[in-house]
């Protein structure tokens, strides 16, 4: 192996392991974490469901999280409602074509959401206008909104309940931060969905 290439392996797992590091010492992104978590198993033990969606890589993001609740992550138990608006493509495609690209999300939120579903939109920049738009959307039928992002956070603070905000600029790293928390949360939502019901 060229050692470039093992030069750029190192700088790119030094850069994982830093941002990891930064991320366990953000108090607020370590609560806005926990909250997501409490938030998807309230309504998920209230008879609610879950809605995700991305734009590329955070795309698959949101079927893999979708994925974790709709089979398993840890335990053996009952299947739970998650879906990630991401995987029909002729809806993304007709609702691209015919009402524009900002609202292929906002549309499946309006057509799917309810009031006790929660939405959560992945967007690293905190600006993807389809992702702000079907927040938007999930609020308005008076849906929690969850948003994970990057950076400034850019507009997602905004139409979010929870913010999920990872101290970094660069997506690639954002991403993998991404999907280490969004693993926490679906593993504690579906211990808290098995536990007996408190009074």
């Amino acid at each position: 192996m060229r050692s470039s290439h093992r030069d750029d392996i190192v700088a790119h797992l030094e850069a994982s392991r830093d941002l990891l590091a930064r991320s366990l010492a953000d108090d607020a992104l370590v609560e806005a974490v926990a909250q997501t978590a409490e938030v998807i198993a309230q309504a998920l033990r209230a008879g609610g469901k879950l809605l995700l969606a991305g734009n590329g890589g955070s795309a698959a993001d949101a079927q893999h999280l979708a994925c974790e609740l709709v089979v398993r992550m840890y335990l053996d138990r009952a299947a739970l409602p998650a879906i990630a608006l991401t995987t029909d493509s002729s809806i993304v495609t007709a609702a691209g074509n015919d009402l524009g690209f900002d609202q292929i999300f906002s549309r499946q939120v309006l057509a799917l959401g309810r009031r006790e579903d929660v939405f959560l939109g992945l967007s690293t920049s905190g600006r993807s206008p389809n992702i702000l738009a079907a927040c938007k959307a999930a609020r308005s039928l008076g849906m929690r909104v969850i948003g994970f992002t990057g950076g400034s956070g850019g507009s997602m603070a905004e139409c979010c309940d929870v913010l999920v905000r990872v101290p970094s600029d660069r997506t690639p790293l954002i991403q993998q931060v991404h999907i280490a928390a969004g693993h926490i949360v679906c593993g504690i939502v579906e211990q808290a969905v098995m536990e007996p019901a408190r009074d």
